[in-house]
């Protein structure tokens, strides 16, 4: 039987996607802009999460975002109402994450030059978006209370690749079997230096160490 030339897409890809996100880094860096990709299950509260932490940076740092979703632009227009900053909708046409080529494009349509911060909030997913290099400078992700404390046993990539995780609706602990400890020593097990911030982005209550985080990480990063 003739060899056949066997191509490795899934590699291929990755490795192309991997070249732009690392080009699309050192680009934004000599620019001075600041990238964050948000990852999340959908009904996490990342956007709630969003305009909380905003209203508490907006006046320190210039800040805008990028929401992708498969389709709608329910959480862009929610992002620019409650915050007045920048916000634009990427959609993906039916993919379940962004690439760094997809990011890119969003951010030739944001305003780079007056801007120090930019988050993507990436579709709503623990497994596809946490594939892809998009490009950014951190990964955060947030996992809600109701979620349960076992994700990062489930999902050990996207708590992996993750510098900080954002446990949040820690309003309702008290009515759910979800275990902070545990949750904290499983994601640590995935990633022994990621930053954990519990928060209840309904009432505001954490989101402070949010802000501040954010804020010390984009000016130690502009300082480098």
């Amino acid at each position: 039987m003739d060899d056949v030339k066997v191509i490795e897409i899934k590699k291929s890809i990755f490795e192309d996607n991997d070249r732009d996100a690392d080009e699309l880094r050192a680009e934004l860096k000599r620019k001075g802009v600041y990238l964050l990709n948000l990852m999340s299950s959908p009904g996490s509260g990342k956007t709630t999460t969003l305009i909380q932490t905003i209203n508490k940076i907006k006046g320190r740092i210039r800040v805008a975002v990028m929401e992708a979703d498969i389709d709608g632009d329910v959480d862009a227009v929610k992002i620019k109402d409650a915050t007045g900053i920048p916000s634009i909708q990427l959609h993906t046409g039916g993919m379940c994450h962004l690439d760094a080529e997809m990011t890119r494009q969003g951010l030739d349509n944001m305003p780079m030059d007056d801007v120090d911060l930019v988050i993507l909030e990436n579709v709503g997913n623990l497994v596809c978006p946490a594939e892809f290099d998009t490009g950014a400078v951190r990964n955060a992700m947030i996992l809600s209370v109701p979620e349960g404390h076992d994700k990062p046993l489930k999902y050990p990539l996207m708590f992996s690749i993750c510098d900080v995780v954002v446990i949040n609706k820690i309003d309702v602990l008290p009515y759910f079997d979800f275990d902070m400890k545990r949750c904290e020593e499983y994601v640590h097990m995935r990633n022994p230096h990621a930053k954990i911030i519990p928060i209840c982005a309904r009432t505001g209550e954490g989101v402070d160490a949010l802000a501040d985080w954010l804020i010390e990480e984009v000016n130690n990063w502009k300082n480098q």
